[in-house]
């Protein structure tokens, strides 16, 4: 859908609805602004065709079953009070990760041995950075072996039998390793580290402002703080990135195995040679937000403009904010952590992934042939796969019953002046016909009394002697 400026209809809002956890009742208070806006750009007559499905990811799974269920409880209950969309109890949920150039593959029905491979182009594999989580997931041949619970296989063609859009795809979700999950384990590990050291060494780093804590995550000279169980720890930003990328490597957890991804998951061979990946959300905001330099993907360039942002004073920082030199709807909390986010993608992608140095065929993104791509498109696509053919045969239908209702004045009025015709012309013919039956009734009634005079006479011959 487009708006009056021809803009593709996105709407987002903040914070994430898993922030609601110990208010459930204000859930769908909350989504109300997004079904609103929903609700103004889509017809209203359409409202009760128009599936609506509310799926929540790493935020929400994080929670405790109970707070989770709240929440989509209260979603299920008052959302139909006041919007007419089609949704129903299972339309909520919180999903699971799986759900979140001219080179070909060979495909086949998952199950059909014996069948023909089909022969189709390579698909695009997709790296996904959120707040809490990071998932990544390509198409992988079926000559590689991968255990169930990592790959996901399934049919987006609306014909379950068109081996062409049968896809066997390897999908993993790494819940914390999303960039604000990510610093918050990296400030608890500071916390724990300097509440170490200053009661086994004496110090008092992070509680005055003339001892803080130096975080070379931080740009050079802000000033900010952690709160923890009541207390207050300081911190001043040194901004080295590089010294940044050493303190963060641990938290990928990676380990010694071959083919081991962010913590020790197994991750299928990529041929980086004959690959394309696209990186969304925060592999795009790291890039282009502050850096401007989304899309194509140089490490080279991306490290050295990551070092010069960390490395300016924060003051500079703010003023090049007040001026507007960076993008539109990157803020003070992007300011403030671009240091650390800038590295911590880094590490994600090149020792969590495992990712060369030399790889360029990434390109970080918002807009894929001028659509945002997100994982709420994917997930729609794929729970709505099978529902095209039948939403054309009933738009078919809809259409030729609209198109009759629209012109039914005149129709009506067609239609009564027919039949008034066809009966007025019954009427005639019938009054034609008695007519001509009156006429002929004198020369009918003669013949017949002829008829039965010889008639009489033949019958009595035969008794005369």
């Amino acid at each position: 859908m487009r708006d009056k400026n021809r803009k593709p209809v996105v709407m987002k809002i903040k914070p994430g609805i898993s922030e609601l956890a110990i208010t459930p009742e204000k859930a769908s208070d909350y989504i109300y602004t997004l079904l609103n806006f929903a609700s103004q750009h889509i017809p209203k007559v359409k409202h009760k065709e128009t599936p609506l499905y509310i799926l929540c990811t790493a935020g929400m799974r994080i929670l405790p079953e109970s707070q989770q269920e709240a929440l989509l409880e209260d979603l299920r209950t008052d959302i139909p009070v006041h919007f007419d969309f089609l949704f129903s109890d299972s339309h909520v949920e919180v999903i699971s990760g799986k759900q979140e150039d001219d080179a070909v593959v060979e495909v086949q029905v998952p199950g059909s041995e014996n069948q023909e491979a089909v022969i189709r182009k390579r698909t695009a594999g997709v790296l996904d950075m959120g707040g809490v989580s990071t998932q990544i997931a390509y198409e992988v041949p079926k000559t590689e072996e991968v255990a169930k619970n990592l790959l996901a296989e399934f049919n987006l063609g609306c014909d379950a039998h068109r081996t062409e859009h049968v896809y066997r795809v390897y999908v993993t979700t790494f819940l914390g390793f999303g960039g604000n999950a990510a610093r918050q384990r990296y400030e608890e590990s500071i916390v724990a580290k300097t509440e170490l050291e200053n009661r086994l060494l004496g110090k008092h780093t992070g509680e005055t402002s003339e001892s803080p804590y130096l975080d070379p995550c931080l740009p050079l000279d802000i000033v900010d703080e952690i709160q923890h169980n009541g207390k207050t720890l300081l911190l001043r930003g040194t901004g080295d990135f590089d010294r940044c990328r050493v303190l963060i490597q641990p938290f990928m957890n990676k380990t010694n195995e071959t083919q081991s991804s962010l913590n020790g998951v197994y991750q299928p061979p990529i041929d980086y040679q004959n690959s394309e990946f696209y990186g969304f959300s925060e592999f795009y905001y790291c890039t282009e937000d502050v850096l401007r330099m989304g899309g194509i993907y140089n490490v080279t360039k991306y490290t050295n403009a990551a070092k010069s942002y960390c490395a300016t004073k924060w003051t500079t920082l703010k003023e090049r904010f007040d001026r507007g030199l960076y993008a539109t709807h990157a803020d003070l909390h992007r300011l403030k952590y671009q240091c650390f986010k800038s590295a911590w993608m880094h590490e994600v992608f090149h020792v969590g992934f495992s990712f060369p140095e030399n790889y360029r065929n990434l390109k970080t993104a918002l807009l894929v042939y001028d659509k945002e791509v997100q994982w709420t498109l994917g997930a729609i696509l794929y729970r709505t796969r099978f529902l095209p053919l039948r939403d054309i045969q009933q738009e078919n239908f809809k259409a030729n019953h609209y198109h009759w209702r629209g012109f039914s004045f005149v129709y009506n009025h067609y239609l009564f002046l027919v039949c008034f015709l066809v009966v007025l012309l019954s009427i005639l013919l019938y009054l034609l016909r008695l007519r001509r039956i009156h006429r002929r009734m004198p020369r009918s009634t003669s013949s017949s009394a002829l008829w039965m005079e010889e008639g009489g006479a033949a019958l009595k011959i035969p008794g005369t002697p």
